[in-house]
């Protein structure tokens, strides 16, 4: 049995429009991947630097400060560093995509002068 090969021909090209994107458009969005993956790139980095930067003085509260002590179990104490490290990640992730975005628009502000 199966799917008729017309309508799974129909089905596959459905996402595919009847316009064809200009060379700009394609450059811009080539220019928005690479923003995402910088972004992405710098985020992890800042969120390994966070982590060990929140590992140590946690560690180092629990073992020496008596509340600390009584206070944060494990989970806490992961919770602790697994925030900073996230939160590290999402602000350092946008600020890069952020501005990437801009230096692209003045980019095409600059060249759209240019052309002018």
């Amino acid at each position: 049995m199966g799917i008729p090969s017309e309508m799974r021909d129909m089905w596959v090209n459905r996402g595919k429009g009847l316009l064809i994107p200009s060379p700009a458009e394609e450059q811009k969005r080539l220019r928005s991947a690479k923003c995402t993956q910088e972004g992405a790139k710098e985020g992890f980095k800042a969120a390994v630097i966070a982590c060990a930067l929140t590992t140590v003085p946690t560690l180092a509260a629990v073992r020496m400060i008596p509340w600390a002590k009584h206070n944060l179990n494990y989970t806490a104490q992961a919770l602790i560093i697994c925030g900073a490290s996230i939160a590290s990640y999402f602000i350092t992730a946008d600020k890069t995509i952020l501005a990437c975005a801009r230096k692209n628009a003045q980019l095409e502000d600059s060249l759209r002068r240019q052309k002018q």
